[in-house]
């Protein structure tokens, strides 16, 4: 994204950016193209565009950059234990109270504990934004401030593309929701920097990302972050969750602060019972209740016919997958019916 104009007196990024886009759309109309402009603390836009569309905008004067959107995941769950951080130390509630963190995740829940405002001071004077948390959300003297985020679902064979521009916790904190149960977009991510830097934030927070490292130019944590510290506020990254190996953190930018990478220091787990009373332990995230029934087992290659291999497995009552966990990985992932993967010993034992 570009930076803005330093006197805006007679500049308006919105109206720039339709008149850019009107430039260039030949198959769509404004409103099915724009998707969000960036007016608040840098410069630019995302828009649904077609390939000839968007090489057009590329040539055009006043666009330094046009990338596609990505979707990232949140990455880390509690670090401050794994890292072996204390419970206890030293406070000091007057500097505490002024200093507004810009947290930008999945949600929060208002009424836990940790959001309790009991003996804080009032909302620091420079703080500038709002409190749009939605249905039932309300924020207090913990978290000042609330924005969630939703960029148009993608239901076209044209691409999301971001166009920058360019022109001559004892703490209090602003909650930006920017990522639903599995995902993160690109779109929401930058319109939360946009806001919590206009907004007044001290330091930014943001633990999300992507498997591997993009170009600067591309990474729109590292863009955001880079207008954030123009303005004086740093931020704060998460390093990915892989490793301890090389080549393995995907905040790179010189301008983010990030220590190492991270993991969750615990293992999500199901456990199976076999009809001889066997008990294993497989590696699943899921939240369907079985009721401890017991379920016969039916092998894949059993019911291998095709398109209709899952109905010889649905008539044989089954409920679930269990699958093979071929490199004996500790991860778990979040699938749509029950299912979890086994190491290929214990499968083994399943399968005999």
């Amino acid at each position: 994204m570009g930076s803005l104009p330093q006197s805006q007196s007679e500049y308006s990024p919105a109206s720039h950016h339709h008149s850019l886009l009107q430039e260039v759309l030949k198959e769509s109309s404004m409103e099915d193209s724009l998707i969000r402009s960036y007016k608040r603390s840098f410069n630019g836009f995302a828009a649904k565009l077609t390939d000839k569309e968007r090489h057009k905008l590329i040539g055009m004067k006043d666009v330094v950059s046009v990338f596609p959107c990505r979707t990232l995941h949140l990455q880390t769950t509690r670090s401050w234990d794994f890292m072996g951080f204390p419970e206890t130390a030293h406070r000091n509630p007057t500097v505490e109270s002024d200093v507004i963190i810009g947290v930008i995740d999945s949600e929060a829940w208002p009424e836990s504990e940790s959001f309790n405002d009991e003996g804080l001071g009032p909302v620091p004077k420079k703080w500038k934004g709002a409190c749009h948390g939605g249905l039932n959300f309300t924020c207090n003297k913990k978290i000042v401030g609330a924005r969630y985020y939703s960029a148009l679902s993608n239901n076209s064979a044209r691409d999301i593309e971001m166009v920058a521009q360019e022109e001559e916790f004892p703490l209090q904190g602003l909650q930006h929701r920017v990522c639903n149960e599995s995902s993160c977009s690109d779109v929401d991510i930058l319109a939360a920097f946009d806001d919590a830097i206009a907004d007044g934030v001290d330091i930014i927070t943001i633990s999300i990302g992507a498997a591997s490292a993009v170009e600067l130019n591309r990474d729109v944590i590292a863009i955001g972050a880079f207008h954030a510290m123009a303005k004086g506020v740093p931020t704060s990254h998460s390093a990915n969750n892989s490793g301890p190996s090389p080549l393995t953190t995907n905040s790179v930018a010189p301008w983010l602060l990030s220590v190492a990478a991270s993991n969750s220091g615990r293992r999500f787990i199901d456990r199976f019972v076999l009809g001889n009373g066997a008990g294993l332990v497989g590696v699943s995230i899921h939240s369907f209740a079985l009721h401890d029934k017991m379920f016969p087992l039916l092998y894949g290659e059993d019911a291998g016919t095709g398109c209709d291999s899952l109905n010889s497995a649905k008539s044989a009552g089954a409920v679930g997958v269990i699958a093979q966990n071929y490199n004996d990985e500790d991860v778990s992932f979040i699938v749509p019916l029950p299912a979890a993967e086994l190491s290929s010993k214990d499968l083994d034992v399943v399968k005999n």
